[in-house]
Formats: structure tokens, sequence, C-alpha cells
């Protein structure tokens, strides 16, 4: 795997996530899944892209635990 290819990869990845926001989700475990592949072939990490994978974790998470204190979706008490 060359590092060139990956970065071309992530570029393509960061721009379709500014143009498909409602897809950052999806967008967001493609990313992961490149540093993944990256680190397990021992490449360097670009550092912007670590923070940026740490950025959507947290801020997922928190949509998650947003949805849990709502009580989910339902039609109402």
């Amino acid at each position: 795997m060359d590092i060139d290819d990956v970065k071309a990869e992530l570029g393509i990845l960061m721009t379709r996530m500014q143009n498909e926001p409602a897809d950052r989700h999806e967008l967001y475990l493609m990313i992961m899944e490149k540093l993944n592949e990256m680190r397990a072939f021992g490449m360097p990490v670009p550092e912007d892209l670590v923070k940026l994978e740490a950025a959507l974790e947290a801020e997922f998470a928190q949509d998650l635990r947003d949805a849990s204190a709502g009580g989910g979706h339902g039609s109402g008490n």
C-alpha cells in the first residue's frame, strides 16, 4: 500500500464529507477504516486526521447520549 494512494483517498473522503453532510457517519467510518489501515501497515498517520476522527467520534457519541436521554422516538407519554 502506497502512502500517496492513502492520502489521495483520504482527500477524496474529506471533500465528500464537506459536500455531503448527510453522510457524515458513513464518511467517518470510511476515514476510520483508512486510518486503521495506515496504522496496521505502520504508516505515519496525519495528526489532523486523527483529531478529526476523535472530534467526529465525540460528536456521534454525544448524539447517542442525547437520543438516550430524550427517551428515543415515540408518540408521547
